[in-house]
């Protein structure tokens, strides 16, 4: 396979020709002014960089989908503060032209370390019931590499391998920290930040791109988060019910507003918590994810679709 310049690598490349092989982790077609243009997000395991087809747009997008790898060539440009790539050529790759392993994006921090940390918060969790409830669910060696493995989202924040625990565990310090300054019930609210996006795992398929199963798109994780921990509550002998009832609360609340495709509105001070802690997490990777992504000079990152914003970011003069 020919050598590619990495996609981190590629702010040193404006205003030069590049050939190489990448993942297309976004494709879309669009209406420009005078005829379709193709939009889309590459990447390698160093990052994404935005690129853009001008020229039969409409015909290349017939030739790949997104989760493939292709290979480009184009000249890398700077377009209002930002690094795009406007290809001239592209190509589908052959399985044999490339290793998939160098075009996922993982979480920084190693999967052996994140696994410690979640076990050591379940570890803490003193109610019986609510320990038995944890270790079933994550004891299952089959269950639990599918929960290392999984994206904590499509686009938005932590959406790369092992995203999911690294969230879960970001979550699960955060309302730590929130335990010790509000009068909520510890082991409650544990357990629903270790627990809030577990069906995350079905929600999303990530064997190159990440993308939605069709229980994603019809379910989606709160329901199906709720319904895995129904099930596996009604293995364990005399789970208290209005332990259960605030728990599947916790879930199915922690998107916080029906907007947000929250099935209940948070209703027990630990409701509230976990969500604000949720979306402390979610918010800030998500927003520190595009300044990580941003050239070494830039003053803004990428536009922030969901928030519908740019972020200044602020670099200290040393």
């Amino acid at each position: 396979m020919e050598n590619s310049i990495a996609v981190a690598e590629l702010h040193q490349k404006v205003n030069e020709e590049i050939t190489g092989f990448y993942l297309v982790a976004e494709k879309e077609l669009r209406d420009g002014k005078n005829d379709q243009y193709l939009r889309l997000k590459l990447q390698d395991r160093s990052g994404s960089i935005a690129a853009n087809v001008w020229k039969e747009a409409s015909k290349l997008a017939q030739d790949f989908d997104a989760g493939d790898i292709i290979k480009i060539k184009g000249t890398v440009v700077s377009y209002k503060g930002q690094v795009q790539v406007s290809i001239t050529r592209l190509r589908f790759a052959d399985v044999s032209e490339y290793n998939i392993e160098d075009y996922l994006t993982r979480s920084k921090i190693a999967p052996e370390i994140l696994s410690e940390r979640f076990f050591g918060f379940i570890d803490k969790v003193s109610q019986e019931h609510l320990n038995r409830l944890l270790h079933l669910i994550f004891d299952d060696k089959e269950f639990f590499t599918r929960y290392l493995q999984a994206p904590a989202a499509k686009s938005w924040h932590h959406n790369y391998l092992h995203g999911l625990i690294e969230h879960s565990v970001s979550v699960a310090a955060i309302c730590e920290f929130a335990s010790t300054l509000y009068p909520v019930d510890y082991d409650l609210l544990i357990s629903g930040a270790l627990l809030h996006d577990v069906a995350k795992v079905m929600e999303y398929t990530s064997k190159s791109s990440i993308d939605f199963t069709n229980e994603g798109r019809l379910i989606g994780h709160l329901s199906l988060s709720d319904q895995m921990v129904c099930e596996a509550a009604a293995r364990i002998p005399g789970f208290p019910q209005e332990l259960l009832l605030n728990l599947r609360h916790l879930i199915l609340a922690h998107h916080g507003e029906y907007e947000k495709a929250s099935v209940r509105l948070p209703q027990t001070l630990e409701a509230l918590v976990l969500h604000l802690c949720d979306n402390l997490d979610a918010q800030s990777v998500g927003v520190a994810q595009l300044v990580d992504s941003a050239p070494p000079n830039a003053e803004w990152t990428e536009f922030d679709k969901l928030n519908s914003r740019y972020y200044k970011i602020y670099r200290p003069k040393s």
